[in-house]
């Protein structure tokens, strides 16, 4: 039920440039369906704040690798 909808994108396996925000936004989707809707916001929130400095994939203009976006989304709802 909580997952993007979109190809499997074969053209960037192993590139590490696959924009992971979708599937981590997914999560704020199913933490808001489970009653969890602080939890929820704080990733949303940490996702903006993260996007907002411009960290980002190359589909969004920015450099970023996959991971560079993930673990930056991480430290943020870590608050580090």
């Amino acid at each position: 039920m909580f997952e993007p909808v979109h190809g499997s994108a074969p053209d960037i396996l192993g590139k590490g440039i696959a924009n992971p925000i979708g599937q981590i936004w997914t999560a704020k989707l199913m933490l808001d369906q489970f009653g969890e809707t602080e939890l929820g916001t704080h990733l949303l929130n940490s996702i903006e704040k993260v996007t907002s400095k411009g960290i980002l994939t190359p589909d969004l203009g920015g450099s970023h690798s996959t991971e560079e976006v993930t673990s930056e989304i991480i430290a943020a709802m870590l608050n580090k």
